[in-house]
């Protein structure tokens, strides 16, 4: 059995990442394809028989490779003197940090004391208004061109891995054939958060909004850990409770993956190469 790759879509590029080493490749004006190849700290890895911790380790360390390589990939779209540093990075991700918890967290719960006041029912419809906003969201980005190309090269990424995993060669002829959904991406993982934090929100409760507020923030580690559990469980053992929980994630994915051309499979083969 081939060992697990993880990717992520980039600004005109693909991002891979084995268990030793982390690929990016990205396609330049001039058309040729830039790759860079880093060796992977493995912090995860020591953690793999760990349940939950795992979670976290590996959430937190691809949260840290992808946003690296997020700026990589921008930067080589960049003059020099346009070109995003380390500080400016932090603040974007602090900035849309924020926005996300005003959008998915402060908003829903503000929303719900409209529609009910008892603990299940409440927590359901705060729940339901997370997942409506979400999918708002993601249908709305998905509307701009940018963000359209940035969906076309994950569904390359989706592609790539998928041929990968299949055992096939990785050609363009190869690769197109596969599908553009993928169980682990990250899109799923997201729509499990939201599900068990349902749960979770019910099981504890406050009269207090501010308390409801602060429970939602310091639990979000949790809820992370748990979703990351179902997924892992999901792709190795796939069962019909676990599709109840992964499925509507993988609807989602119709969204955040578009169908790439030839040009942005070749990018993503080459990174899945590089990785390997």
């Amino acid at each position: 059995m081939t060992d697990y790759i993880g990717g992520q879509a980039l600004m005109e590029g693909v991002m891979m990442a084995s268990k030793n080493k982390v690929a990016m490749s990205v396609r330049k004006e001039n058309g040729k394809i830039k790759t860079k190849v880093e060796k992977r700290s493995g912090i995860s890895e020591k953690f793999r028989k760990t349940v939950f911790l795992r979670g976290l380790i590996s959430l937190f360390e691809m949260l840290y490779i992808g946003t690296k390589a997020l700026t990589w990939s921008s930067n080589e779209s960049l003059e020099e003197d346009e070109q995003i540093g380390g500080w400016g990075m932090f603040f974007m991700l602090l900035f849309s940090f924020a926005i996300a918890i005003g959008l998915f967290i402060a908003l829903p719960l503000w929303l719900s004391k409209f529609v009910a006041e008892e603990r299940i029912w409440f927590n359901v419809v705060d729940g339901l208004w997370r997942v409506v906003l979400f999918v708002g969201y993601l249908w709305f980005i998905s509307r701009f061109k940018d963000v359209k190309r940035v969906f076309e090269y994950h569904g390359a990424e989706h592609k790539a891995v998928n041929c990968y995993e299949a055992g096939k060669i990785l050609t363009i002829k190869n690769v197109k054939k596969f599908s553009r959904i993928h169980p682990r991406c990250g899109t799923s993982f997201i729509f499990i958060v939201l599900i068990i934090s349902i749960v979770l929100f019910s099981l504890i409760w406050s009269e207090s909004w501010v308390l409801k507020f602060l429970y939602r923030i310091l639990l979000i580690p949790v809820i992370a850990a748990v979703s990351y559990e179902i997924l892992r469980f999901n792709a190795k053992y796939p069962n019909k409770i676990m599709s109840f929980l992964t499925t509507p994630g993988l609807w989602l994915q119709k969204i955040t993956t578009q169908e790439p051309d030839d040009r942005q499979l070749e990018v993503s083969i080459a990174a899945l190469k590089a990785a390997k």
